[in-house]
């Protein structure tokens, strides 16, 4: 079994965590950590996990932590893993950030995103990308993972098959994504409130959203070539749930079906819908699925649509968290991520 902690139980995604993680065949919980509710038993504070998980929240201690563990998996807001992380893997324990404090490789450009100095820049080169249907092998052998954020992996998801066979246009490339509300995190704001939020839609940080350079960082590994894109997010009246629609203008006729149906057969949690299909948020609630479909509107130009949606907090952060960690031990990919998705 691989025993498992995970610092920052207590948001949206350290939940998800505890609740993929108690069903999993091949885990033990041994720790989960909070500093503000440490004491408190895990089923008292999260009730759909009484008779699941049976542990009190802790303090974290990191010589502790690195003892009894196999992995650390963070789920804490930005910040926070950068100072903890250099410990853990100088006592040779294995780490999956779900934060965005590793997954830029320029420290000056995550200042510059995320508002103060990087603290340990010297990981960052170290850190392997954890978007498994690009870096499967490099996740097997890696010490430290970034988990990617979710409108990252639903973007390079889309664009991926194109840009790797420089098929698109790389300067011209848009994408138009919602975002259910608790992509917005578990903790008191007024623009996540029930009544700002629903029977709403609303576009935010159009002049710059912190997953941009992450997106473009990404998608410039893939296609070897600078990258220019436009990145507009919108927040939607549901919980959860990603939607990317993805505009891009082909430079080469081909079987676009084919080329994604190809590029995806062995990745088992990308599932690439038949010509014509229009992919929802609900087919992926609760999964760590991403579902997609191509489009051409018009065979007289150029531009063609990439359809993408994910669940933010599984596939977009603790599910494909749980499959990097199936890798990093060699367990089987979907091990504990078999969940069908909740309809209505």
């Amino acid at each position: 079994m691989i025993k498992v902690g995970v610092i920052g139980g207590t948001g949206y995604t350290g939940i998800e965590l505890l609740r993929l993680l108690s069903n999993h065949p091949n885990v033990e919980i041994v720790a989960i950590t909070s500093r503000t509710k440490a004491g408190t038993a895990v089923s008292d504070l999260f009730p759909n996990l009484r008779g699941h998980v049976n542990l009190q929240f802790i303090k974290p201690n990191l010589a502790q932590l690195a003892q009894e563990c196999d992995v650390v998996l963070f789920a804490t807001p930005h910040g926070v893993a950068m100072e903890m992380v250099p410990e853990l893997i100088a006592r040779n324990t294995r780490v999956i950030d779900l934060s965005a404090d590793f997954r830029l490789s320029d420290p000056t450009v995550w200042e510059r995103w995320y508002g103060h100095p990087h603290t340990a820049p010297n990981l960052l080169t170290e850190a392997v990308y954890g978007l498994p249907e690009i870096n499967r092998e490099a996740i097997r052998q890696a010490q430290l993972i970034a988990c990617p954020g979710c409108y990252p992996t639903t973007v390079q998801l889309g664009f991926l098959p194109l840009l790797e066979q420089g098929l698109v246009d790389p300067n011209h490339l848009i994408a138009d994504a919602k975002s259910g509300v608790s992509g917005a995190g578990r903790k008191a704001a007024i623009a996540t409130l029930l009544c700002e939020a629903s029977e709403n839609f609303k576009a935010y940080s159009v002049s710059g959203h912190r997953h941009h350079p992450e997106i473009v960082q990404g998608l410039s590994r893939i296609s070897k070539s600078a990258i220019h894109l436009t990145f507009v997010p919108h927040l939607t009246p549901m919980i959860r749930g990603i939607h990317a629609t993805l505009y891009a203008q082909l430079q080469k006729e081909i079987d676009l079906q084919s080329l994604y149906e190809q590029r995806y057969a062995k990745s088992p949690f990308v599932d690439v819908l038949p010509p014509k299909s229009h992919p929802e948020t609900r087919s992926v609630r609760g999964t760590n699925m991403c579902r997609l479909a191509i489009h051409r509107p018009s065979v007289e130009d150029n531009t063609i649509v990439i359809l993408s949606v994910t669940d933010n907090l599984v596939r977009g952060a603790s599910g494909q968290a749980i499959q990097n960690m199936n890798l990093m031990f060699n367990l089987k990919e979907t091990s504990g991520l078999n969940d069908i998705a909740i309809i209505p």
